[in-house]
């Protein structure tokens, strides 16, 4: 038993392995390599994931399976078999050359969609899009699933939440959102939005968001801050876990509080137990415990006025002249002023869940075979108007704005939402348990990080994401928590 333990780790490591160098290589596809490179390098990871599938769906893999299964006692390696198990029979229901071309499709779309966006261009991106849909219907139909085609797609980031959970909570979250937004619009106390602008130069901005990195526990000895169109953090592995993030010099919000963001992203990553390694845990559990961590650094702690009294004054050491005399109280109302807007990266928190609520509508009508890919940028602003009452001039500002799509990560946008909604019970529980106030107005998050790591950060995937969210919180998903922590912080803002 212990030769076939031995022999089902070494495919895992194998695995994980070709995993690293997958990854590494789409990071160097969206930051640093040249565009002639593209289809190559999009050939070479086709090839990768062959290797990655063909590991996956051995025979050896099969037999260390069936021979361990019930028969050992380690509760990694009793992990490891299920999660083996299920990717097993996911993965041999897709042909090999499907599994290859889909990889080597994947890729070749993402740097389509760059262009397509940089230039504006639905059209030329069309075709791939197209493509991308059809092989994520046909691939839910070899899955199987129970009710909707969706939540075939929905369990590859958010095991345990169907069509059927999120058609419940989301028109109740939509319909308090936007009470909530039309109480803000009516509010005596508006936030000046412009005291924000001036030339903020690029160096300036990575100087100050490299900072507050470290301050949060990032650690630049196992990561790296680069320049990319859509911001994203990857973990090739617990010591290399690196964070993106794109520059605005007019509006210095975009990078800081996207690095943040991404940031809270690596720190996941970055404390995942090193007892996990080479191992298909040691990464987190979903996408949606995932989002959780970014968004509460992102929201609530570097949107709170608390991390402001600490770190405005940093801030104004790096920031333009024209920062120097505005006052702490004007600053904050305007970093968290409510607009609506047509990205869903630069949204404010009370209406981020309208965007994501826009594009699962979508994505589930799509998958569905209910419309078009073609007919996504008409329905995409009518939806936009329809929730947030502003509608998209151009395909780029609109449609194209997401890489997801380009990637095939259909059934990825809900865990946006979840994530919010995570984010905010762990929150209110960390809040009952430690004076998380005083750790961000003294700057030192140190019992913040640890606290992250006990609960959640350590466990990779060992533990299913509504496990962990039960287990820390005492309770299932429970949207009242975010709707309560908006409903507070606009009503002290905008003073209604």
């Amino acid at each position: 038993m212990k030769e076939t333990v031995n022999e089902f780790m070494d495919l895992l490591r194998e695995q994980t392995s070709y995993g690293e160098a997958i990854g590494l290589i789409a990071w160097d596809m969206r930051t640093k390599a040249p565009k002639k490179a593209m289809d190559n390098r999009s050939e070479v990871l086709g090839v990768l994931a062959q290797k990655v599938h063909e590991i996956q769906t051995s025979e050896a893999m099969r037999n260390c399976i069936d021979k361990l299964k019930g028969n050992v006692s380690d509760p990694v390696v009793i992990k490891c078999l299920e999660e083996a198990e299920e990717t097993y029979n996911k993965t041999a229901k897709i042909p090999k050359d499907e599994y290859r071309a889909y990889v080597t499709l994947q890729s070749k779309s993402e740097s389509k969609w760059s262009e397509a966006k940089a230039q504006n261009d639905f059209a030329g991106f069309l075709p791939y899009l197209e493509k991308l849909v059809e092989f994520n219907r046909t691939f839910a139909d070899y899955w199987g699933y129970n009710g909707h085609r969706y939540n075939a797609l929905l369990h590859n980031y958010e095991p345990g939440v169907t069509v059927e959970l999120l058609d419940q909570v989301f028109p109740k979250i939509r319909k308090a959102l936007t009470e909530l937004l039309g109480r803000v619009k009516e509010a005596p106390a508006q936030p000046d939005p412009s005291v924000l602008k001036g030339h903020f130069p690029k160096g300036q901005q990575t100087a100050f968001s490299k900072e507050i990195l470290k301050r949060m526990g990032y650690d630049f000895d196992a990561g790296r801050l680069d320049e990319t169109v859509h911001p994203f953090a990857i973990g090739l592995n617990v010591n290399d876990v690196r964070v993106t993030t794109k520059y605005d010099e007019s509006d210095f919000r975009t990078a800081v509080f996207g690095t943040i963001h991404e940031g809270g992203h690596a720190l996941y990553e970055q404390n995942i137990s090193e007892d996990l390694s080479f191992t298909p845990l040691a990464t987190g559990t979903s996408m949606g415990i995932h989002e959780s961590q970014s968004l509460f650094w992102e929201n609530f702690i570097a949107r709170s006025e608390q991390f402001w009294e600490n770190h405005y004054p940093l801030f104004q050491t790096y920031a333009p002249d024209n920062f120097r005399e505005l006052s702490l109280n004007s600053f904050f109302a305007a970093v968290n002023e409510v607009k609506p807007s047509l990205i869903r990266i630069e949204a404010d928190e009370l209406t981020y869940c309208l965007h994501i609520m826009i594009r699962y509508e979508l994505e589930k009508a799509l998958i569905a075979g209910d419309m078009d890919a073609k007919d996504l940028p008409s329905r995409w602003n009518d939806k936009m108007e329809e929730y947030l009452g502003v509608r998209p001039d151009t395909d780029a500002e609109g449609v194209l704005q997401d890489i997801h799509w380009s990637g095939g990560d259909f059934g990825y946008f809900p865990s946006y939402a979840l994530g919010y909604m995570y984010a905010a019970q762990f929150d209110a529980q960390m809040r009952e348990e430690i004076d998380v106030d005083k750790a961000v107005r003294e700057g030192d998050f140190r019992i913040i990080k640890e606290w992250l790591k006990e609960k959640i950060h350590r466990h990779g995937k060992m533990k299913k994401p509504l496990e962990i969210l039960t287990e820390v919180t005492g309770e299932g998903l429970n949207p009242d928590y975010l709707l309560r922590y908006l409903e507070t912080k606009y009503k002290h803002i905008y003073q209604f």
